[in-house]
């Protein structure tokens, strides 16, 4: 065997599988063909949250009376929040990269396929090894709207490089993603429109988590329809306009921009899983909780899994799937899903620690409940 361990991708979940099997002795590779950083710090968390912090402070600064100070005219550069973004971005990109070269590991920086189940192939050159750690992230989901490539449309890619900061904007989709880019614009001054199609925002979330959060959207001067059906995407001018069904009545409205903010798919295409043997399902590659996948010696983290699309969970499940990786025969270790933590940035802020209200009452759990609004004062 050419290698102990192969991880085929360097983000977070795969740097945290890499560096545990290697701390256990392993002879670790890590195959990926660039850029080097992964999702989270180059079009994840990480340049969303500094987006975030510039329109926090913002719409802070706009508050400056209520705190006895004055600051007049307060606005926005979205060039010069862009780059500080890119700045900073730049800087947590090197640090991994600078991890990835640590000659702890052999780092390929090619795109790697599976030609059998203990082997891959990359750059026309094969390798073998005892176990491999799939760690590909995840790319913007296609969602077939009628309409919508022909009219174009933005993804959450695009805007984090977006320095023409649009009048108007649709967003499509009330996720974590979505609601926190939404906020984002709206708060820098682009009147926002945001479609869902749950009956209320943040659908993973217990309503009266996802509420408050909806009223302050509104309150800010946004634009909120929830428990629609889209219908289809068209334009006239420099106008895109979405049809949709709400409250069974047709509706539409028009925007300088769309934001598809519908999700996102595992990052599965060209590994070649079928000559691995490895189950592929539609929201990603089947594990089991020591992140298993159909082929024992065959481990699976972070976005590509399906199971969440959180960077610290990506990071845990890559230390798990590491130790294992590095100890075939012993026991494995396990992800305990009962106390994962969940975070969505918008203001006001939303976090959970384990399972919601809606969790509980699908699998059947008793559970006892009880809240207390903290702007009661």
């Amino acid at each position: 065997m050419d290698f102990d361990v192969i991880v085929i991708g360097g983000g977070s979940g795969g740097y945290a599988a890499a560096d545990a099997a290697r701390s256990a002795g392993a002879r670790v590779a890590i195959f990926d063909p660039g850029p080097l950083g992964g999702l989270c710090i180059l079009r994840g968390c990480m340049p969303t949250k500094t987006l975030l912090r510039s329109s926090d402070v913002l719409s802070l600064m706009k508050r400056a009376r209520e705190f006895g100070l004055l600051a007049e005219s307060v606005k926005a550069d979205l060039t010069a929040v862009i780059e500080r973004k890119n700045r900073l971005i730049r800087e947590f990109a090197d640090y991994r990269i600078e991890q990835l070269k640590n000659p702890r590991f052999t780092l390929i920086e090619e795109k790697a396929a599976f030609v059998s189940p203990n082997e891959i192939t990359a750059g026309g050159t094969t390798y073998s090894a005892k176990a491999f750690i799939i760690a590909t992230g995840s790319v913007i989901k296609k969602i077939p709207i009628p309409g919508l490539e022909e009219t174009g449309y933005l993804t959450s890619d695009d805007v984090l490089e977006l320095k023409d900061q649009p009048e108007s904007m649709i967003v499509l989709g009330a996720g974590p993603v979505g609601v926190e880019l939404a906020q984002f614009y709206q708060r820098l001054g682009t009147s926002v429109t945001l479609i869902q199609r749950s009956p209320h925002i943040l659908s993973s979330s217990d309503e009266d988590m996802a509420r408050p959060v909806e009223s302050r959207f509104r309150e800010e001067g946004m634009t909120v329809f929830t428990g629609t059906k889209l219908q289809k995407v068209s334009s006239e001018g420099d106008q895109k306009t979405v049809h949709f069904l709400h409250e069974g009545r047709d509706r539409s409205v028009s925007a300088e921009v769309i934001l598809d903010a519908l999700g996102r798919s595992p990052n599965t295409e060209g590994l070649n899983l079928e000559a691995a043997g490895v189950d592929l399902k539609e929201w990603g590659i089947r594990v089991d909780t020591a992140m298993r996948t159909s082929r024992p010696h065959i481990f699976a983290v972070g976005d590509v899994n399906g199971l969440h699309e959180i960077v610290h969970i990506a990071i845990q499940q890559g230390e798990i799937a590491g130790w294992n990786a590095a100890h075939p025969g012993q026991p494995p270790r396990e992800m305990d899903e009962r106390l994962t933590t969940h975070v969505v940035f918008t203001d006001p802020q939303v976090a959970r620690v384990g399972l919601t209200e809606k969790e509980c009452r699908e699998r059947k759990i008793d559970y006892l409940a009880a809240s207390y609004p903290f702007d009661d004062h």
